[in-house]
């Protein structure tokens, strides 16, 4: 069965993942003339053609949002196997009515939290 430490462990590596893929490393150190050396440190950090903070912020928030979508999700599935499974145990049923009504609370307020954030996102473009 998932536990929800392995499920914590996947959505902080995803996290991390999505956090750092767009970090650049600079080959070699910056030389020569100052224009040189502040155009070089541009090219570094991206240049004058870097992703906006907003789409930037934007991006990381829709990833561990489908994050925790995607948990909702199978958390909903998980459930619904426990209520099969259950075999008309009061206590099996119950757990797994628990789960499924938790699951969708998950995914209603990851849809809206997924709705504000690009709305707040979008108000700062």
């Amino acid at each position: 069965m998932i536990s929800v430490s392995s499920v914590k462990k996947v959505i902080y590596g995803a996290s991390m993942a999505a956090t750092f893929a767009g970090v650049k490393v600079l080959a070699a150190p910056c030389t020569g003339t100052p224009q040189e050396i502040a155009q070089c440190s541009l090219d570094a950090v991206g240049g004058t053609d870097a992703t906006p903070l907003a789409e930037q912020i934007a991006l990381i928030i829709n990833v561990l949002i489908g994050l925790v979508a995607t948990a909702a999700v199978i958390m909903l599935v998980i459930g619904g196997f426990r209520y099969v499974f259950s075999g008309g145990d009061e206590k099996g049923t119950k757990a797994a009515k628990d789960t499924i009504l938790y699951a969708i609370i998950g995914i209603v307020v990851a849809i809206l939290a997924f709705s504000i954030a690009n709305f707040v996102v979008g108000n700062f473009e």
